[in-house]
């Protein structure tokens, strides 16, 4: 069982303004994934005192660069090291990070905090620690589980985490579940929900009938997917549900293969043509407009086939006003009220999909009210502004 920490005492706490610790964001990915939207938010934050510094370049930097974070890429060279990899590819991916590592240290020194945002960030992180002793902060975004780690790298972030941090920060209540199980430390955590501006996804519904007519789907009850396009993240369940569905329910897949993921992509395309879906269904790739896309969907399916750590989307479309249907496992079914803010189906069931969209077709006023509890809760839930002064407190607390 996680132990349930009590709050402090904020009025004892100096302000952020008058402790203004300056803060080494770490993180590995060039690339936007759900980790890295979390560090952007946070990093707004603290754009004045931080650096974030990246493993890789890519749309990411271009992101932080477009809120006026500063934002330095360490290194060039990839690093080949996955979740999956095992000890002797471990050794090979910390050659690899030694430049990396290097770099670190020296901008370490001019930083009261390192703040670890990814698992090759904890490695990096911890070594800068050590030679620096600057405080390290370790931010769980995942679940510690064979479905997403192998054996050697749970250990490795288990005992990084145990002897080189301060504090740990789980973005779920299954995500430092996890941790602990694995053997973390359970006094180090701390669990803090992904935090969000709910203004952003509010307020599209004007362009939703030009998009919907860009898109040939103006008449058409769209089922929207929103991930990379991954196995775990099962976009092949929400096809397997579309062929027991009506003719006039299409899908739309938001995102693209990542992390060598193509073989998969080719997959589902296959699968389109041999369930005879090709005209039903629309990889649209990596998108900016993702609100205005959610808000011009009659339902967003989630369809991870492994626990989700927290489940981004599923709070995005909540924000948007459009009825979600999720897979319960992991931290989604802490985001999720059953029948009055969104549904849950058991992870692969494809058929218990396509009765959620049958639900949501024969019942859209039921669907519309779901959908507006969920905006409400989401909105109070997960706003950015009480989840950045949730941060603030546990970063002065070290």
């Amino acid at each position: 069982m996680l132990p349930v920490k009590k709050s402090r005492g904020a009025c004892n706490l100096p302000t952020a303004d008058q402790f203004a610790m300056k803060i080494l964001f770490l993180d590995q990915s060039g690339k936007p994934g759900g980790a890295e939207l979390c560090l952007l938010d946070i990093a707004k934050h603290y754009r004045d005192r931080c650096l974030v510094a990246l493993f890789a370049d890519g749309t990411f930097r271009e992101q932080l660069e477009a809120n006026q974070i500063p934002v330095q890429v360490l290194t060039t060279q990839a690093i080949n090291v996955r979740k999956g990899s095992n000890m002797l590819q471990g050794f090979i991916g910390l050659g690899q990070l030694a430049p990396v590592i290097v770099k670190t240290v020296q901008l370490a020194r001019s930083f009261d905090v390192i703040y670890a945002n990814t698992q090759k960030a904890l490695v990096v992180g911890a070594i800068a620690h050590f030679v620096t002793h600057r405080p390290l902060v370790y931010h769980l975004h995942d679940i510690l589980s064979a479905d997403h780690f192998s054996s050697t790298n749970q250990r490795l972030i288990v005992y990084l985490a145990n002897h080189f941090t301060k504090l740990v920060i789980a973005n779920s209540k299954a995500s430092a579940e996890s941790f602990i199980q694995a053997g973390g430390d359970p006094k180090k955590v701390e669990i803090i929900y992904n935090g969000f501006s709910p203004e952003l996804y509010q307020n599209h519904l004007s362009e939703v009938p030009k998009l919907r007519q860009e898109l040939g789907s103006a008449q058409q009850f769209v089922v929207g997917h929103f991930s990379r396009l991954s196995p775990w993240k099962g976009q092949h369940i929400l096809l397997e549900a579309l062929q027991h569905c009506p003719a006039n329910v299409v899908a739309w897949f938001v995102g693209d293969a990542l992390f060598g993921e193509t073989a998969y992509k080719q997959q589902l395309q296959q699968q389109v043509e041999d369930l005879g879906l090709g005209d039903r269904v629309r990889f649209l790739g990596f998108r900016l407009d993702v609100p205005q896309l959610m808000a011009a969907c009659d339902l967003v399916a989630h369809t991870s086939t492994a626990p989700e750590p927290f489940g981004r989307v599923i709070v995005e479309a909540m924000l948007c006003g459009t009825p979600i249907v999720a897979s319960a496992a992991g931290g989604v079914t802490e985001l999720i009220e059953p029948g009055q803010t969104g549904w849950l189906t058991p992870p692969g069931e494809a058929h218990k999909l396509a009765e959620i969209i049958h639900q949501c077709l024969a019942d859209p006023d039921r669907a519309r009210a779901i959908a507006q509890a969920a905006q409400t809760s989401a909105s109070q839930r997960f706003h950015l502004d009480a989840v950045n002064q949730q941060i603030d407190r546990v970063l002065q607390g070290i």
